[in-house]
Protein backbone atom coordinates (compact mmCIF):
# COMPACT_ATOMS: atom_id res chain seq x y z
CA UNK A 1 0.00 0.00 0.00
CA UNK A 2 2.87 2.40 0.78
CA UNK A 3 4.30 1.72 -2.68
CA UNK A 4 1.00 2.70 -4.30
CA UNK A 5 0.83 5.90 -2.26
CA UNK A 6 4.42 6.78 -3.17
CA UNK A 7 3.67 6.19 -6.86
CA UNK A 8 0.57 8.40 -6.64
CA UNK A 9 2.58 11.19 -4.98
CA UNK A 10 5.30 11.05 -7.65
CA UNK A 11 2.67 10.90 -10.40
CA UNK A 12 0.84 13.90 -8.95
CA UNK A 13 4.04 15.91 -8.52
CA UNK A 14 5.08 15.12 -12.10
CA UNK A 15 1.66 16.17 -13.41
CA UNK A 16 1.87 19.48 -11.53
CA UNK A 17 5.44 20.16 -12.65
CA UNK A 18 4.58 19.49 -16.30
CA UNK A 19 1.27 21.36 -16.24
CA UNK A 20 0.57 24.60 -18.02
CA UNK A 21 -1.70 27.04 -16.16
CA UNK A 22 -4.85 25.66 -17.80
CA UNK A 23 -3.93 22.09 -16.93
CA UNK A 24 -3.11 23.11 -13.35
CA UNK A 25 -6.64 24.47 -12.91
CA UNK A 26 -8.00 21.18 -14.30
CA UNK A 27 -5.92 19.28 -11.73
CA UNK A 28 -7.31 21.48 -8.96
CA UNK A 29 -10.90 20.81 -10.05
CA UNK A 30 -10.17 17.08 -10.17
CA UNK A 31 -8.52 17.19 -6.76
CA UNK A 32 -11.44 19.01 -5.15
CA UNK A 33 -13.96 16.58 -6.67
CA UNK A 34 -11.88 13.61 -5.53
CA UNK A 35 -11.62 14.94 -1.95
CA UNK A 36 -15.37 15.58 -1.80
CA UNK A 37 -16.11 12.04 -3.01
CA UNK A 38 -13.70 10.62 -0.45
CA UNK A 39 -15.26 12.79 2.29
CA UNK A 40 -18.68 11.45 1.33
CA UNK A 41 -17.43 7.89 1.82
CA UNK A 42 -15.85 8.82 5.18
CA UNK A 43 -19.11 10.52 6.20
CA UNK A 44 -21.10 7.40 5.36
CA UNK A 45 -18.58 5.30 7.34
CA UNK A 46 -18.99 7.61 10.37
CA UNK A 47 -15.29 8.56 10.21
CA UNK A 48 -15.63 12.09 11.60
CA UNK A 49 -11.91 12.90 11.57
CA UNK A 50 -11.34 11.59 8.05
CA UNK A 51 -14.40 13.40 6.74
CA UNK A 52 -13.27 16.66 8.31
CA UNK A 53 -9.74 16.40 6.91
CA UNK A 54 -10.97 15.69 3.39
CA UNK A 55 -13.53 18.48 3.44
CA UNK A 56 -10.79 20.79 4.73
CA UNK A 57 -8.58 19.78 1.79
CA UNK A 58 -11.43 20.43 -0.66
CA UNK A 59 -11.93 23.89 0.87
CA UNK A 60 -8.19 24.59 0.53
CA UNK A 61 -8.27 23.57 -3.13
CA UNK A 62 -11.25 25.81 -3.84
CA UNK A 63 -9.33 28.61 -2.11
CA UNK A 64 -6.48 27.85 -4.51
CA UNK A 65 -8.86 28.13 -7.45
CA UNK A 66 -9.98 31.50 -6.09
CA UNK A 67 -6.33 32.57 -6.00
CA UNK A 68 -6.02 32.00 -9.75
CA UNK A 69 -8.82 34.45 -10.58
CA UNK A 70 -7.65 37.42 -12.66
CA UNK A 71 -10.05 40.26 -11.93
CA UNK A 72 -8.45 42.62 -14.44
CA UNK A 73 -8.79 40.31 -17.43
CA UNK A 74 -11.69 38.23 -16.13
CA UNK A 75 -13.96 41.11 -15.17
CA UNK A 76 -17.49 40.10 -14.28
CA UNK A 77 -16.84 36.41 -14.87
CA UNK A 78 -14.01 36.42 -12.30
CA UNK A 79 -16.27 38.20 -9.82
CA UNK A 80 -19.04 35.65 -10.33
CA UNK A 81 -16.61 32.77 -9.93
CA UNK A 82 -15.30 34.30 -6.71
CA UNK A 83 -18.85 34.42 -5.37
CA UNK A 84 -19.46 30.83 -6.45
CA UNK A 85 -16.22 29.63 -4.84
CA UNK A 86 -17.19 31.46 -1.64
CA UNK A 87 -20.59 29.74 -1.70
CA UNK A 88 -18.92 26.34 -2.25
CA UNK A 89 -16.58 26.86 0.69
CA UNK A 90 -19.43 27.87 3.01
CA UNK A 91 -21.54 24.93 1.82
CA UNK A 92 -18.67 22.53 2.50
CA UNK A 93 -18.35 23.92 6.04
CA UNK A 94 -22.08 23.32 6.49
CA UNK A 95 -21.79 19.80 5.05
CA UNK A 96 -19.10 19.02 7.57
CA UNK A 97 -21.04 20.47 10.52
CA UNK A 98 -24.35 18.87 9.52
CA UNK A 99 -23.01 15.57 8.10
CA UNK A 100 -24.90 16.42 4.92
CA UNK A 101 -24.25 14.22 1.90
CA UNK A 102 -26.72 16.42 -0.03
CA UNK A 103 -24.51 19.48 0.51
CA UNK A 104 -21.44 17.56 -0.64
CA UNK A 105 -23.36 16.49 -3.74
CA UNK A 106 -24.44 20.09 -4.37
CA UNK A 107 -20.86 21.35 -4.32
CA UNK A 108 -19.71 18.43 -6.50
CA UNK A 109 -22.38 19.31 -9.05
CA UNK A 110 -21.35 22.96 -9.11
CA UNK A 111 -17.67 22.06 -9.44
CA UNK A 112 -18.42 19.67 -12.30
CA UNK A 113 -20.35 22.37 -14.18
CA UNK A 114 -17.50 24.86 -13.88
CA UNK A 115 -14.92 22.17 -14.69
CA UNK A 116 -16.86 21.11 -17.81
CA UNK A 117 -16.79 24.71 -19.04
CA UNK A 118 -13.08 24.96 -18.29
CA UNK A 119 -12.40 21.68 -20.13
CA UNK A 120 -14.29 22.95 -23.20
CA UNK A 121 -12.06 26.04 -23.31
CA UNK A 122 -9.04 23.75 -23.68
CA UNK A 123 -10.75 21.79 -26.46
CA UNK A 124 -11.66 24.97 -28.37
CA UNK A 125 -8.15 26.41 -28.11
CA UNK A 126 -6.63 23.11 -29.27
CA UNK A 127 -9.03 22.93 -32.24
CA UNK A 128 -8.29 26.54 -33.22
CA UNK A 129 -4.55 25.91 -32.98
CA UNK A 130 -4.82 22.80 -35.17
CA UNK A 131 -6.91 24.70 -37.74
CA UNK A 132 -4.17 27.31 -38.14
CA UNK A 133 -1.43 24.70 -38.71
Amino acid sequence: MNGLKAYQNVNTQTSITDADPHKLIQLLYNGALERINMAKARMQANDVAGKGQLIGKAIEIIGGLRGFLDFERGGELAQRLEGLYDYMERTLFEANAQNSVAKLDEVSGLLRQVKDGWDRIREEVTQQHQATI
